[in-house]
């Protein structure tokens, strides 16, 4: 199979990938690519492949099942997203019954609360303008995440540089160093919890237990809070800046959902389709030869599932490429699917669908600044974004 290489198009493709998944998708549901930081990937871009992909056991989450791997991290990457039944199972048993419906559903008042008070202080500027993850897509998702976890007075400014790095690696060694630095940062964070416990998740997950009294390890307790803590605010920064940003651009989509509210919870369902925060799962590897569409996949080789891509595959979407609120989006793969599954969609969805309702109700001529400069990207193909969204009102 021909390799695709991606590099040569790097900053195209992280600022629009979906021209490019368009082509690849018309020549088959599997390619092998190579990107900033893969010689060479197998990349699902179907719907149907990239759902039977994404709940296939022969396809490994723990990355000290392949060759050759060593944790620089300080066990940031000892959580749920990189393990295999029955360690995945037993992690996500723990966290679950913290991370409860009830719980989220208890945050709803609180989340309100902050998205007005990030709205109070963004509208106060006089010059009618600012960037709206700074202003609200950030923040919203930070606070609720931080207040949850119990740790209000968190060094916000390292956490959001770090979580970058992590996110969209530059390259050199500032992912490692970034990881040292969080890993380093949530061990203190754990301690200090230890001694002063509260109401909070974290102080729940540290003292959890199943009825078999297991509980997790320091090192899962750091795997853990970093998930949770970098999960729960990344992919939501990006629902919210990129719903908005597609709403904008949508000008007669726009007019409907400030017509008719009851539009929002479809509305929302359509941004996670159309342009979702996490554009392709984190790597899998082949534990066993298998075949996804046409490739004969070898054993050890690594698998990114490009959800991106599958959500605007037109063998599931029709007019995929076309972004309409009223569209019934149902089985869309922007949360994932199978037994990663995202635990924090409930909660995300509900940040998402107060952000946008109560922007678009504050803010009536909301519209993109066109003088605020070019869109930065986030590189990489984890998550798809923009670093900053200027608007004005």
């Amino acid at each position: 199979m021909t390799l695709i290489d991606l590099r040569p198009d790097t900053e195209a493709f992280n600022a629009d990938p979906y021209p490019y998944y368009e082509k690849m998708r018309a020549a088959g549901p599997v390619h092998r690519v190579r990107t900033q930081d893969a010689d060479g990937v197998w990349l699902v871009v179907g719907h149907e492949e990239a759902r039977a992909a994404l709940n296939d056991p022969r396809l490994t989450k723990d990355p000290r099942k392949t060759p050759g791997w060593e944790d620089v991290s300080g066990g940031i990457y000892s959580n749920m997203l990189d393990t295999d039944p029955p360690h995945h199972t037993r992690l996500r048993k723990l966290v679950a019954r913290e991370f409860t419906a009830r719980r989220v559903q208890a945050l709803r008042p609180r989340v309100q609360e902050i998205t007005d008070a990030c709205l109070d202080r963004m509208l106060a500027a006089p010059e009618r303008t600012a960037d709206l993850v700074d202003s609200l897509a950030f923040p919203l998702p930070m606070t609720v995440i931080c207040e949850l976890f119990g740790v209000p007075d968190l060094d916000r400014a390292s956490f959001r540089v770090w979580s970058n790095e992590l996110i969209g690696p530059t390259g050199g060694d500032q992912e490692s160093a970034a990881a040292r630095s969080m890993s380093a940062y949530l061990v203190s964070l754990i301690e200090a919890k230890r001694e002063q416990p509260g109401d909070d998740l974290l102080s729940a997950l540290i003292r959890a237990r199943d009825e078999d009294g297991d509980q997790l390890s320091a090192q899962e307790l750091v795997g853990m809070a970093f998930l949770l803590l970098v999960a729960g605010h990344e992919t939501t920064v990006n629902l919210i800046s990129n719903g908005i940003r597609a709403l904008l651009a949508h000008p007669e989509q726009l007019a409907a959902l400030r017509a008719d509210m009851s539009l929002l919870d479809g509305a929302v369902e359509e941004m996670l389709r159309y342009d979702g925060p996490v554009e392709t799962a984190t790597y899998r590897h082949a534990a066993e030869p298998l075949r996804i569409g046409s490739a004969d996949i070898a054993a050890g080789e690594p698998v990114l599932v490009s959800l991106g891509s599958a959500d605007r595959d037109p063998a599931r979407f029709p007019d995929a490429g076309r972004f309409d609120i009223r569209r019934a989006p149902q089985g869309h793969l922007a949360f994932g699917h199978g037994i990663h599954f995202c635990l924090g969609a409930p909660l995300a969805r509900m940040e998402g669908r107060i952000a946008v309702r109560t922007l678009l109700e504050r803010c009536p001529g909301l519209a993109l600044d066109m003088d605020g400069g070019a869109y930065t990207w986030i590189p990489g193909l984890l998550m798809h974004g923009v670093r900053k969204l200027p608007v004005r009102w």
